[in-house]
C-alpha cells in the first residue's frame, strides 16, 4: 500500500481498511440470522473473535497511518503539537527506566530533550502503537494520548471494550465454552463498528483541520 502523502491518501486508506472489516462483520451477522440454532451458537462465538480482531487491527492500522502521514510532512518538533515531542522520547524513557543507566547517561538524555525542538519528525516508532494483543480501555487510552485523540468518548465504552468484547474474546480464544446470546448480536456488531468509526473519524479530523500542528 502506498504512503499517505496527502489528506486524501490518508482518508482513502483508513476508510478502505475499515470498510472491508465492516463488510466481514456484516456478512457474519447475516449468516448468524440465517443459520439454525446449532450454527448460530458457533457463529456467535466466532463473531466476538472477529469483532475484537477488527477493532484491534483497525486501531493499530489507522493510528500508524496517522503518525506516518504527519511524519511525511517533516515538520520540526517545535512546529507540532507537544505530544509529538513527547512521543519521540517515550520509548527511550521506557528503556531507560528498565536499565541501570548512570547519572551521566540520564543527564545526557535530559540535555537532548531540552535541545531537540529543531529536530524533524520523519519516522514513526512502531513501539508507540502497541495494542499488546489485548486492546483494553487502558491500552486504548495510551494510544489515544499518543495520537492526540480525546479518550473521553471511548471511556464511556469501557465496559463494552473490556467485558463484552475483550473478556469474551479471551475466554473463547482460550477454549472456554462461553455462551454468546443471539440477543447480544446487535450490540456486539453495532458497538464494534461504531468504535472503529469514532476512532477513524477523530484521526481524520486531525488531518483535515491540521490540529497536529502547534498552536
Amino acid at each position: 500500500m502506498s504512503k499517505p502523502y496527502t489528506e486524501a491518501n490518508f482518508s482513502e486508506q483508513i476508510t478502505e481498511d475499515r470498510n472491508w472489516r465492516i463488510k466481514e462483520i456484516s456478512d457474519l451477522k447475516t449468516a448468524i440470522r440465517r443459520g439454525d440454532e446449532g450454527v448460530r451458537r458457533v457463529l456467535l462465538r466466532a463473531l466476538v473473535a472477529i469483532c475484537y480482531a477488527h477493532w484491534e487491527g483497525y486501531v493499530r492500522f489507522s493510528a500508524k497511518k496517522y503518525l506516518e502521514h504527519v511524519a511525511l510532512r517533516k515538520f520540526q518538533y517545535g512546529e507540532l503539537n507537544t505530544q509529538f515531542f513527547r512521543n519521540y522520547f517515550l520509548p527511550r524513557l521506557a528503556a531507560l527506566s528498565t536499565s541501570k543507566a548512570s547519572i551521566a547517561e540520564r543527564s545526557a538524555l535530559v540535555d537532548e530533550i531540552l535541545n531537540s525542538a529543531d529536530q524533524r519528525f520523519t519516522r514513526v516508532n512502531d513501539d508507540l502503537i502497541n495494542t499488546k494483543a489485548n486492546l483494553n480501555s487502558e491500552v486504548l487510552t495510551d494510544i489515544c494520548l499518543v495520537c492526540g485523540v480525546p479518550p473521553e468518548p471511548f471511556a464511556e465504552k469501557a465496559t463494552f471494550i473490556d467485558v463484552v468484547l475483550l473478556k469474551r474474546r479471551n475466554a473463547i480464544a482460550h477454549g472456554e465454552n462461553t455462551l454468546v446470546a443471539l440477543a447480544d448480536l446487535d450490540e456486539i456488531t453495532n458497538e464494534s463498528i461504531g468504535l472503529m468509526r469514532a476512532f477513524g473519524d477523530a484521526l481524520e479530523n486531525h488531518v483535515v483541520l491540521q490540529t497536529y500542528k502547534a498552536v
